[in-house]
C-alpha cells in the first residue's frame, strides 16, 4: 500500500510539474525529461493534467477519473472490479450515465469483419450493431465478467470485403453515446490494391494519445490499420498492476484516442516503459515471475490483437497477421530476454520467426521490434547490437540466403523519429524506419536527431509529434512502397519510395 507520506510527496511533485508545464509549455517540459521515470512525476495530479492538456474535459469525467485513480492506486493488485464494488464510484457513474470505461477499440481487421474491444463498468451484455445495405445487423451479445477485467471482444463477421460500415455500441440493450460517429472498413478481397496505407509508430507515452491534430491526420489518411510498437499508454508502473489499469483508463478517457481507436484497427506490442520501466526486460531484479505474468495479462486484457505469443504456454506478445499487401510480424523483445547470449527473443520466438518469414506470401513484410535494429543511438543501448548481434545476424542471414523480398524494418524505443539504411557485406541494404515520435519527445542525453558520422542515416527529427505511414502500390510489375513521416499538422517531414526489387536480396 502507498503510504500517506509517499502520496503527499507525489502530489507535491505532480503539482510542481503542472505549474512548470503550464508556464513553459508541455512539449518542452516533456522533452527535457529525457529518459527519466516520467511516472515518478505523473501521479494523480499529473494524470489529470494529461487528461486536460489538449483541451479541458468535462468536470464529471475528471471527477470519475480522480475517484478511479485513487481506488486503483491503493493496492498493487487493484482491479476494475474494485471500481464496480465501490458504491460511491457506481453512484457517480450512474449519476452521469456512464456505463462503460473503455472502447470501442478496433482490431484484427479482415476482409469480412473485425474484432471490437469494449470494457464495461459492471458485468453487462454488450452488442455491436452494424449498418449494412440490408439494414442493421447485430453481433453478440457478449457478457463482460469481473474475472475478465470486465473487458470483452465482439467478433463481427460475414460482411462484404472492402466496404465501409458504421456501427453503434449497445450495453444492456441501451445505445451508448460515443460523441462521434464510429465506423470501420473491411479489408479488400485482393491484396493487390493501389494506395493501401498502414500507419505506425511508437512512444505515444500517455500525453501523445490526446493529441487531436495527430489523431485527425491519421484518420484523414484512412489507413487500413495502425501498428504500435510500444511505450504506448502505461508509463513505468513496474509491478503495480492497479496503476497499469489507471494508465489504461487514462488512455480510454482521452477523446482523441477514443475516436482514433474506434475507427482505425490497432495492433500493439510493448517496449520497456509499458513493460516494467526504462530498459527493463525479463524478470527485473527485485521482481518475480508472478509480477511478469501479471504485467503480461493486463496488457492482453487492454488490447485487441489477433493473438498473443505462445498462447498455449501463456508467454509473450508476438504475432503475425496479414493487412492488405503486407505480412505483419510484430516481435516481443522484453518478455523472454534473460541477458544471456541469444536471449533477445528467446529460442521459441526465434524459431517461430524463422518459420513465419519463410511462410510469408505477400509482396511486402513489415517486421517490427520494440527497440532499434541499428546501433547508432545511445551507443546502441538496449538495441540488437548490444544485446544480441548474433541473433540479428541470424535473422538477416535467413532473409538474404532465402531471398525473402520486401522486408521493411520498423522499430522504436529511442524517442524521436529516425531512419537508417543498414548495409550488408553482400551489398544489399535493409531499411529501418523509427517514428518513435507519437509523443513528441526529444531524445534524452547527448544524442542528436542527426549526426554527420551516421553516414547511412535517412532522416532525424526530435521534439515533434509525427507518425509513420507505408503507402503501398502493388499494381506495377515491381511493386512500390512509400514511407512518409507526417507531422501532426499534416506536413510531410520525410518521404522515400522503394521498389520491392530494392528490398529483395
Amino acid at each position: 500500500m502507498v503510504s500517506k507520506v509517499q502520496k503527499f510527496k507525489k502530489r507535491i511533485t505532480g503539482l510542481l510539474l503542472f505549474l512548470i508545464c503550464t508556464l513553459f509549455s508541455v512539449p518542452l517540459c516533456l522533452a527535457q525529461l529525457g529518459d527519466k521515470n516520467v511516472s515518478d512525476l505523473f501521479d494523480l495530479d499529473g494524470s489529470l493534467y494529461i487528461l486536460n492538456m489538449w483541451g479541458k474535459q468535462d468536470s464529471y469525467r475528471q471527477e470519475i477519473f480522480k475517484m478511479a485513480f485513487n481506488i486503483l492506486e491503493k493496492e498493487k493488485s487493484s482491479s476494475f472490479s474494485d471500481l464496480y464494488k465501490n458504491r460511491k464510484f457506481r453512484q457517480l457513474c450512474k449519476k452521469h450515465g456512464v456505463v462503460h470505461l473503455g472502447g470501442p477499440m478496433l482490431g484484427d481487421i479482415t476482409a469480412d469483419g473485425v474484432k471490437i474491444w469494449v470494457q464495461t463498468l459492471k458485468p453487462s451484455k454488450v452488442e455491436i450493431r452494424v449498418g449494412t445495405d440490408k439494414g442493421e445487423q447485430s453481433f453478440g451479445p457478449v457478457f463482460s465478467k469481473i474475472e475478465e477485467d470486465l473487458a470483452v471482444i465482439i467478433q463481427v463477421s460475414g460482411l462484404k470485403a472492402g466496404t465501409h460500415y458504421p456501427y453503434t455500441l449497445y450495453i444492456d440493450g441501451t445505445k451508448v453515446d460515443l460523441s462521434f460517429s464510429a465506423s470501420f472498413t473491411t479489408l479488400p478481397a485482393s491484396a493487390s490494391v493501389q494506395n493501401a496505407r498502414i500507419a505506425f509508430g511508437t512512444c505515444f507515452h500517455r500525453w501523445g494519445l490526446g493529441n487531436p491534430g495527430q489523431a485527425q491526420q491519421i484518420l484523414a489518411r484512412k489507413p487500413m490499420a495502425m501498428l504500435l510498437g510500444g511505450d504506448i499508454a502505461v508509463q513505468d508502473r513496474e509491478n503495480h498492476i492497479g496503476l497499469h489499469r489507471a494508465d489504461y483508463l487514462l488512455r480510454d478517457f482521452t477523446p482523441a484516442w477514443k475516436e482514433l481507436a474506434a475507427s482505425v484497427p490497432m495492433y500493439a506490442t510493448w517496449d520497456d516503459h509499458d513493460y516494467f520501466n526504462n530498459d527493463k526486460w525479463g524478470i527485473p531484479p527485485g521482481y518475480t515471475l508472478e509480477d511478469k505474468e501479471a504485467v503480461w495479462r493486463i496488457f492482453k486484457k487492454s488490447w485487441n490483437n489477433p493473438s498473443y505469443g505462445l498462447e498455449e504456454n501463456g508467454e509473450g506478445l508476438f504475432f503475425r497477421t496479414r493487412i492488405g499487401p503486407a505480412d505483419v510480424i510484430m516481435l516481443d523483445n522484453r518478455y523472454f530476454r534473460t541477458g544471456e547470449k541469444g536471449s533477445f527473443l528467446g529460442d521459441e520466438q526465434m524459431k517461430w520467426l524463422e518459420t513465419q518469414l519463410l511462410d510469408c506470401k505477400g509482396p511486402f513484410i513489415i517486421l517490427s521490434c520494440g527497440t532499434m535494429w541499428s546501433d547508432y543511438i545511445s551507443r546502441g543501448k538496449d538495441s540488437w547490437g548490444v544485446n544480441d548481434p548474433d541473433g540479428r545476424e541470424q535473422i538477416f542471414d535467413l532473409i538474404e540466403k532465402n531471398k525473402i523480398g520486401g522486408v521493411l524494418l520498423i522499430s522504436g524505443d529511442r524517442h524521436s523519429a529516425r531512419g537508417f539504411r543498414i548495409p550488408r557485406p553482400s551489398g544489399f541494404n535493409f531499411y529501418e524506419f523509427t517514428p518513435a515520435s507519437l509523443g513528441g519527445r526529444s531524445q534524452g542525453g547527448n544524442w542528436p536527431a542527426t549526426h554527420p558520422d551516421w553516414e547511412t542515416q535517412l532522416f532525424g527529427f526530435s521534439g515533434v509529434y509525427a507518425f509513420g505511414e507505408f503507402s503501398f502500390n502493388t499494381k506495377p510489375a515491381d511493386p512500390e512502397v512509400t514511407f512518409s513521416l507526417i507531422r501532426d499538422d499534416g506536413e510531410i517531414l520525410y518521404q522515400l519510395t522503394l521498389k520491392r526489387s530494392e528490398l529483395t536480396p
